[in-house]
Order: C-alpha cells, then sequence, then structure tokens
C-alpha cells in the first residue's frame, strides 16, 4: 500500500502502525528503510510533486508478491532537511529474502515511480532538470527541452 503525506513523514508512527497490522500475519521479518533528506549545496529542503495514480499504477507490480507484503510512504509538497520524504517497510518470511526484496524495491523506485523532486533554497522551490524523469509518451522533459 502506498500511503502520502502532506511534508515530512512520522517515522516512528507510520512504522509501528505498520509492525502492529503486520506483525501477527506470518512474516518473520520488517526491514524498513527511511530515506531523510540531507543538508548538501546550501539547501534547505527538498519539495516533491507526485502524480498518485501513476504510483499507484507502478505499485501494483509490488503489491502482490507471493509471501511478501511491501508497505510505501512518501511525501508531497516541502520536507525540511533531517525529515523523512520515503520510507517502506517490507515483511518476509526471512531476513535474507527481505534484504532482497527491499534493495530492489529502493532502486526501482529511484529509477521508475512518478515522483518529481525540487530543492528548496531561500524560500524558492527550484527545478533540477539533471534529476527529474522523463514520463514515456508525455511530452515532459522531451528530449527538444
Amino acid at each position: 500500500m502506498v500511503e502520502i503525506f502532506k511534508g515530512g513523514i512520522p517515522v516512528i508512527p507510520t512504522l509501528e502502525r505498520w509492525y502492529e497490522e503486520f506483525k501477527f500475519e506470518g512474516y518473520g521479518a520488517m526491514i524498513p528503510f527511511i530515506g531523510i533528506v540531507r543538508a548538501e549545496n546550501g539547501i534547505d529542503g527538498l519539495s516533491f510533486d507526485l502524480y498518485l495514480p501513476m504510483l499507484n499504477e507502478w505499485f501494483k507490480k509490488w503489491a502482490n508478491l507471493p509471501d511478501v507484503k511491501i508497505m510505501m510512504a512518501h511525501s508531497f509538497g516541502d520536507v525540511k532537511v533531517g525529515e523523512s520524504s520515503f520510507l517502506c517497510a517490507v515483511f518476509t518470511k526471512h531476513r535474507k529474502e527481505g534484504f532482497k526484496y527491499l534493495e530492489e524495491f529502493v532502486e526501482d523506485f529511484k529509477a521508475n515511480a512518478p515522483i518529481w523532486k525540487y530543492d528548496l533554497k531561500e524560500g524558492k522551490r527550484i527545478f533540477v532538470k539533471e534529476r527529474a524523469k522523463k514520463l514515456p509518451n508525455a511530452g515532459i522533459l522531451s528530449k527538444g527541452e
């Protein structure tokens, strides 16, 4: 399941809620990943746009894996340095397969999820084209731009 939060994600309450929801479902491991906005290049934070219908469509391939449950949360809008913008947890019977799925999920997310980020500097939202993803057949960030 995908959860969306305006601003930074409340990490501990979200992880606790997921743990409580699935602790009796036969999983032997819950492996979380927490993405934290880090201070670099003089930014005050990051800002995110997302397109939820496409994000949910992207997530479908991860939602129906046998014996695996993946939960995900992401921010939209502004997230300050030190806050979390991305959170996920993989539930599996065994830790080794959990770590494998976590790595694959996070890498696929970084490469393919329809989320765009901006730098926040001095109260301004700055688009960084080099980090942006093209949407297939959408004309966004086409070669002509």
